[in-house]
């Protein structure tokens, strides 16, 4: 075999012998921010699938306000094959990046303002397999799909409840954004089967959050050009790749590493959306009949739209929200942060609320004070 084959196929090789099944550390400091935390962050792996090969890592973050009785919630990016740590960083977690001039040193973070984990529990999963820090133990592995991962996820939290028995009793909610928008809906009914069929721990199933999600080829695609001229957009390169490009800087630091606890050898470069490897199959066609069958059910939904999304227009989201035929019990109004308008909300007889954030775009992070306020009022049950 030539040298640089095997050099390609050995870290492959090698991890079926890697032991790190279930792991799991308290991270007191992180490279990049001064001082110790000042919130309590555990990172660690949970194996799931066939023979346990599958290694999925996270993020769990502690609310800051009553971890005892606050939702708990798995937060799910994008992608397929974006890492957790998206949002963490960016979108409502309690750390972001400086944005300043990379001069080859760990970027530095500072503490945020609009961070959701205020007033929630939040497991920020790297998912699926080979997205982030998460690895399969199997180089021969079959790629994965969006039911399987659906599965997967369902897998991980009755295991993470298992070794955390104290949240097994807080409000359980499933939440993400863009391509979750396929996984999320399909997760929650994995987790309401799982609760009536036969799985313990029960998971206190409560609803799900989506932002701009990814629905429906039909209702995402099809009213991209009819929205781009009403806004008169030429472009959906609505942020600055630098500021991305700072996660990547950060986590393939050794220093990072080390402090996440990141086992040694399951990773080669960390990629923020790492596409290209996650070779998904995309299965879920729609999640439609996902939303329908939650809402039967009676969970809760809240489902939000940035109003300068081209990727995901929210007129096309309406169009999938009013395809389910639920009646409306609160008509289209604003809702405000003080006397300003933040947006638009209308709420359904499914307990479906829908929310725009005025000058939002395909993610948190451009409004993230506006979607915090959102959030926490939609969480704690109050008027938006």
């Amino acid at each position: 075999m030539d040298s640089w084959i095997l050099k390609l196929l050995l870290p492959q090789l090698l991890l079926p012998f890697i032991q790190h099944a279930d792991a799991s550390s308290i991270i007191k400091y992180v490279p990049g921010f001064e001082g110790p935390l000042p919130f309590e962050l555990e990172t660690g792996y949970i194996a799931v699938g066939e023979a346990e090969e599958d290694q999925m890592f996270y993020y769990f973050i502690k609310s800051e306000r009553n971890p005892e009785e606050d939702p708990l919630l798995v937060w799910l990016t994008g992608g397929p094959g974006c890492s957790s740590l998206t949002g963490l960083v960016y979108e409502n977690g309690p750390l972001a990046f400086k944005v300043e001039a990379y001069n080859g040193s760990v970027p530095s973070l500072v503490s945020t303002t609009y961070l959701w984990t205020k007033v929630a529990n939040i497991i920020y999963l790297d998912q699926p397999v080979g997205t982030g820090f998460s690895y399969s133990r199997n180089p021969f592995a079959d790629r994965p799909s969006d039911t399987r991962a659906a599965k997967r996820v369902n897998e991980f939290l009755r295991k993470w409840l298992d070794k955390h028995p104290e949240y097994f009793s807080n409000p359980f909610y499933v939440t993400g954004n863009s391509y979750s928008g396929k996984m999320v809906p399909a997760i929650v009914q994995e987790i309401s089967n799982g609760n009536y069929i036969c799985c313990k721990p029960q998971i206190n199933l409560q609803g799900y959050v989506l932002g701009n999600p990814v629905t429906n080829f039909d209702f995402d695609n099809n009213t991209r050009v009819p929205f781009a001229h009403g806004m008169a957009l030429i472009s959906d390169e609505l942020f600055e790749m630098y500021r991305y490009s700072l996660s990547e800087y950060w986590a393939n630091s050794e220093s990072v590493r080390s402090a996440l606890k990141v086992a040694k050898g399951t990773k080669g470069k960390w990629e923020r959306c790492d596409s290209a490897n996650v070779h998904c199959i995309q299965d879920i066609k729609s999640s439609l009949p996902y939303h329908m069958n939650n809402s039967i059910k009676g969970y809760r939904s809240l489902i939000i739209s940035g109003d300068h999304d081209m990727t995901i227009p929210f007129i096309g989201t309406q169009e999938w929200i009013r395809s389910l035929n639920f009646s409306i019990i609160e008509k289209w109004r604003p809702w405000m942060i003080q006397d300003k308008v933040a947006g638009y909300t209308q709420t359904y007889a499914n307990k479906m609320t829908y929310a725009t954030v005025k000058g939002g775009g395909h993610t948190l992070e451009y409004k993230p004070v506006e979607s915090s306020i959102l959030f926490k009022r939609w969480i704690s049950g109050q008027p938006l």
